[in-house]
C-alpha cells in the first residue's frame, strides 16, 4: 500500500510560528483541524461575543478545509472549548445552524484561555469523501 503525503496549511495567525503548529495537518483522507479561535486574522481583530467568535472560527476552519479539497460537510469531530458555560446555548446554536446530517460528533469543555479576549476555541477532524 503505497504512503499517502501529509502536508500542512497555514491561516497567518501569529500563534502559528510562535507555538510552532500549523492551522491544519491534511493526511491522506484526514483533516486534522488545531483549535481555532474567533480571531480575524486579515486584520486582527476579536469580537466580544462568544457566538459571533464561534462564526468567525468556522469561516477559519472552512477556509483550511477548503484549502485541504474538503468542506464543512466533511467534518467527523467538533471539540468545542469555551471560557464560560453562559455561552454554551449561543455557541451551540452557531453550530446547530451550521451543521446538517449527518451532523458530527461534539464535545464542550469550558476552559481558560491564554488570551483574556478569546471566549472560544474549537478544533475538528474531518474525512473527505471520495
Amino acid at each position: 500500500m503505497a504512503r499517502q503525503e501529509r502536508w500542512t496549511i497555514k491561516s497567518g495567525s501569529k500563534f502559528e510560528e510562535m507555538a510552532g503548529y500549523s492551522r491544519a495537518v491534511v493526511d491522506g483522507e484526514w483533516i486534522f483541524v488545531s483549535g481555532t479561535a474567533g480571531y480575524n486574522f486579515e486584520d486582527g481583530t476579536i469580537s466580544d461575543d462568544a457566538a459571533e467568535q464561534a462564526r468567525q472560527a468556522l469561516r477559519t476552519i472552512a477556509q483550511a478545509l477548503e484549502k485541504a479539497g474538503a468542506a464543512l460537510s466533511d467534518i467527523v469531530r467538533v471539540r468545542v472549548f469555551l471560557s464560560d458555560r453562559a455561552d454554551v446555548v449561543g455557541v451551540s446554536r452557531v453550530l446547530g445552524e451550521t451543521f446538517s446530517d449527518p451532523r458530527p460528533t461534539n464535545t464542550t469543555i469550558i476552559c481558560g484561555f491564554a488570551e483574556e479576549a478569546m471566549k472560544v476555541e474549537i478544533e475538528i477532524t474531518a474525512l473527505k469523501r471520495g
